[in-house]
């Protein structure tokens, strides 16, 4: 059995809860949360709720801690730091600030003795796999990316975090006529800003700068800054009304050539389609938990990414199962 602990039980707190029950070699021991425990109901009858104070009196019933704070202010102070307690996994998905936010978790994991996990999910995660893969596979070709259109759960984190906002979503859609060149292996050379649009749905407070609050959105660096943004200031009514679900996807695509002459076209294309963006991100997360167990089991330390972990470690399955069953 792998015991979780999961720090934050917001959207993708919750998601990970309902991934641990769907896999029987995996156990919830605890959530941690910032609010007054008392308040914070979960879905598993028996676990404890306890405040972030008292984590560190868990770390010898707890085999690895899924933290699931924002990637904007939460994790490079959290992953680090529960690192020295923990192994660790996280889903940091600022793709510019990825290096550094290593290199910060590998030294604390490292000095512990803990194994962490960083930047898992579907991207970074899944799509980021592929990527590699097809890149190995087509050394001669074009990486593509798209995403949407969806809830970019980081994103929509971003806008909240400024001041004035009480609410808010963000959906990242892709530009159609950037993805069909794409699919048509036209190889086109394309900007930030011409394959993605951004959306944005905002409630603010009452009396609030809309004109400092939408300057401040479109202007965030890593965010908003590279993209054409819309922002449409509505009231939380019609945000729970209209926005409420968390659906998400994309495509990452590799349009490559292979002969002597370079004469042959391929076409490498990975999809998601999702209805909730945290269930699924949740999924990809406990397996790899399951990994990093395996991993610390093994003697290993530091910080890891997915492009670390062999796909064997993370599944229940036995390596003979997975030959007669999966290769």
């Amino acid at each position: 059995m792998t015991r979780v602990g999961i720090l934050g039980y917001g959207n993708l707190g919750r998601g990970i809860e309902s991934a641990i029950r769907q896999n029987k070699d995996m156990e919830l021991v605890c959530v941690f949360t910032r609010r007054d425990p008392a308040s914070v109901k979960i879905a598993t009858e028996g676990v404890k709720v306890l405040n972030v104070s008292e984590a560190e009196s868990m770390k010898d019933k707890i085999d690895v801690l899924i933290i699931c704070g924002g990637s904007a202010t939460d994790l490079p102070k959290q992953t680090p730091e529960y690192a020295k307690f923990f192994n660790v996994i996280d889903s940091f998905d600022t793709h510019a600030n990825i290096p550094t936010h290593f290199a910060n978790v590998d030294k604390a994991a490292k000095e512990s003795g803990h194994v962490a996990l960083i930047s898992c999910g579907w991207d970074p995660g899944m799509f980021s796999l592929n990527r590699l893969y097809a890149n190995c596979i087509l050394p001669e070709g074009n990486d593509y990316t798209f995403w949407g259109k969806g809830v970019s759960q980081g994103h929509s984190d971003a806008i909240r975090r400024i001041d004035g906002v009480l609410d808010a979503r963000q959906y990242t859609v892709p530009v159609p006529e950037a993805l069909a060149s794409v699919r048509n292996g036209e190889n086109p050379e394309l900007t930030t800003r011409q394959k993605h649009t951004r959306e944005c749905y905002v409630v603010v407070k009452e009396g609030a700068d809309k004109a400092r609050i939408e300057n401040e959105i479109k202007t965030m660096p890593n965010y908003f800054a590279d993209y054409d943004t819309t922002v449409n200031f509505i009231s939380q009514e019609e945000l729970d009304r209209d926005h409420k679900g968390i659906p998400h996807g994309g495509f990452v695509i590799r349009s490559g050539k292979t002969g002597f002459n370079k004469e042959n076209n391929h076409i490498i294309e990975y999809s998601l389609k999702l209805d909730s963006n945290p269930e699924f991100t949740g999924s990809v997360i406990t397996a790899y938990a399951r990994a990093a167990h395996r991993l610390a089991k093994e003697g290993q330390t530091g910080c890891k990414t997915v492009f670390d972990v062999a796909p064997a470690y993370l599944s229940p399955l036995s390596a003979e199962e997975m030959r007669a069953h999966l290769l």
